[in-house]
């Protein structure tokens, strides 16, 4: 790579890194190619000659935010062994994910995306980053559990990440109620943990109950 493409490189870089600081720090409203430029320490006009407009800036900071949020955790999901720890590491990860302030990067961008067109795929892409790998882990904690044969890991991992996206979102206007919510989360996973200990013999009363629940 030559040094011309590495300095581009890292100037976009720094435009990504500027963008999400701005939303963060400032929220959609005030975030133009001045605020962004000031942030990211570069002259105003290299977000156009990079991305061609503030909103495909905003676009690219968002999918390039939310590769580096999964990055951060895949190691942890790929160790989930169970569905309630599942619940628990998502109650961790959205602790941890407050405290570096993201919570309100994703509160400004589902904000941004109902009125700024170009942002709605961009933060679908984003969320659909969180579901993919939520999705891996269901299929693989679920698939020798009575649960494995009833459940659509596909649309339970949209749940979940819904679930906790609106829990993150209510956290900022209800924060005891938020937590409540996470609670209730982790006491839904205590009881299919319960289950999923249960021996052969109960787990196929379980099998059995739950494919006569189906027929109906």
């Amino acid at each position: 790579m030559s040094p011309e493409t590495v300095k581009s490189q890292e100037t976009k870089t720094k435009l990504l890194e500027g963008a999400l600081r701005t939303l963060t720090e400032q929220g959609i409203a005030k975030t133009s190619a001045r605020t962004v430029a000031a942030a990211a320490g570069v002259n105003q006009a290299l977000v156009f000659y990079h991305f061609g407009s503030v909103d495909e800036l905003l676009a690219a900071a968002c999918r390039y935010g939310a590769e580096k949020a999964v990055a951060r955790y895949r190691g942890r999901l790929a160790a989930v062994a169970s569905l309630s720890e599942l619940l628990a590491v998502g109650r961790e990860i959205h602790e941890q994910e407050r405290a570096g302030g993201h919570v309100a990067l994703l509160g400004q961008l589902l904000a941004g995306a109902q009125t700024h067109e170009s942002l709605r795929p961009a933060t679908a892409a984003g969320l659909d980053l969180w579901i993919t790998e939520i999705e891996q882990v269901l299929r693989r904690v679920l698939a020798d559990t009575p649960f494995g044969e009833f459940t659509d890991p596909a649309g339970l991992a949209r749940a979940l990440a819904a679930s906790f996206v609106g829990i993150e979102l209510y956290e900022g206007v209800d924060e005891a109620g938020a937590h409540a919510a996470l609670d209730a989360l982790e006491q839904l996973g205590a009881l299919v943990a319960a289950l999923e200990e249960l021996g052969p013999v109960g787990q196929r009363a379980v099998r059995h109950h739950l494919r006569r629940a189906g027929r109906r």
